[in-house]
């Protein structure tokens, strides 16, 4: 059975992925013919009393919106949703804080290279110091997301038929 709080990729007239929007409003464009179906959801519907209409996955608009360069926003959030909710240093997804590499007594700033996420533990142990002068080492490095890593984020690994719209253009 699937889920009606299943999400849906929209592409721009380009192919280029600009947004995840709900089955209900991904449906109400295509109806309307802003929208275009390119993918759906096997073996479910959307049904009325006398039709059935395939259940959007992905779809792209006719016409092309114009959208400014879009940049995935520092919030404490999205550090840990780009961090997989889980501490840097070793693994824990319990009591989740944001900890700063560089300590701002050395310098070091709010930024997506500089943020990542630890658990209170790590995060007390490291104190003011810097992870290797107290034996931490950081699984990955951190990283700014692109906006294409924060869509695939909401298919959560599962949304396959996004996978081809999605690594084209991280290529690019």
């Amino acid at each position: 059975m699937v889920k009606m709080n299943r999400k849906v990729l929209v592409l721009n007239a380009d192919y280029q992925p600009i947004m995840v929007c709900s089955i209900q409003r991904a449906f109400l464009l295509v109806f309307l013919k802003k929208a275009e179906l390119l993918s759906e959801v096997d073996s479910a519907n959307l049904r009325t009393v006398s039709r059935a209409y395939p259940m959007p996955s992905v779809i792209r608009l006719q016409a092309y919106i114009n959208i400014p360069y879009r940049g995935v926003v520092l919030t404490r959030q999205n550090v840990f949703k780009r961090d997989g909710f889980e501490c840097q240093y070793c693994g824990a997804t319990k009591d989740l804080t944001l900890d700063l590499v560089v300590p701002r007594s050395r310098g070091g700033r709010s930024t997506w290279t500089n943020l990542t996420t630890a658990c209170r533990r790590c995060n007390s142990r490291k104190g003011d110091f810097a992870p290797e002068d107290v034996g931490l080492k950081l699984r990955s490095k951190p990283i700014k997301p692109s906006y294409v890593m924060f869509l695939k984020s909401f298919g959560h690994g599962s949304y396959e038929d996004w996978r081809p719209w999605l690594e084209q253009k991280a290529m690019v």
